[in-house]
């Protein structure tokens, strides 16, 4: 278990998912740089808050809600979580809603689990909070235009743990690692900040140096 002072962005996860070397970036060199696709991203999330959406029938919605967990070390603020009615909910300790989170990305679907990962930790959180379980959620792409559900599986809550245990290792170390340059680079907005090119070549006349100085 976390204390309060412990507690880290769970949008983090993602981050380290995506590249370790961007996580330390922002998470501990404090840096970020927007572009793009950063920009579009953060524009679909203003909207999604739209005080002029509505809960309806047997759904309330909840925009912007404060999440935490000291389990995982997390605190966040939801997208939009949705309660849903349920129809057992006359049972003896059944909740009467279930939570039932929405994540929106700009995007497509991915094949990695980054965004399902960040979206489990969401449902995590909810769970220790209101002391009732979270099967699944659902993440909404923006360049679809459609929902996709996530089943909270143990698989997915096991990765979900162990991302978030990596990425409290990783600022606590507060080292920031080299970095490997890769075809995502070209997308990120941190590129710029980060010099994968040029840091890599500067890692390899170094090593040509020492293995150089060794022949002498």
């Amino acid at each position: 278990m976390y204390i309060e002072d412990d507690l880290l962005p769970l949008s983090g996860l993602q981050h380290l998912l995506f590249c370790e070397r961007q996580c330390a970036l922002i998470h501990i060199e404090q840096v970020w740089a927007e572009n793009r696709f950063t920009a579009e991203g953060r524009i679909m999330h203003e909207r999604v808050h739209d005080p002029d959406r509505q809960s309806r029938g047997d759904i309330r919605i909840e925009y912007g809600m404060p999440l935490r967990s000291l389990r995982l070390g997390l605190i966040a603020k939801a997208d939009v979580v949705e309660f849903h009615r349920r129809s057992d909910s006359g049972e003896k300790g059944a909740a009467k809603w279930l939570p039932f989170p929405v994540e929106y990305k700009r995007g497509r679907p991915k094949k990695e689990d980054w965004d399902r990962v960040q979206l489990c930790a969401q449902a995590m959180c909810l769970e220790e909070m209101l002391k009732v379980e979270v099967p699944e959620g659902a993440l909404f792409y923006g360049r679809t235009r459609r929902r996709q559900d996530v089943v909270f599986d143990q698989k997915l809550r096991r990765e979900t743990e162990d991302t978030a245990r990596r990425f409290h290792d990783l600022v606590e170390s507060g080292s920031t690692p080299a970095p490997v340059y890769g075809k995502k680079c070209e997308r990120c907005s941190m590129k710029h900040l980060c010099l994968p090119k040029a840091v890599d070549r500067a890692r390899s006349i170094d090593t040509y140096l020492k293995d150089a100085s060794r022949l002498r």
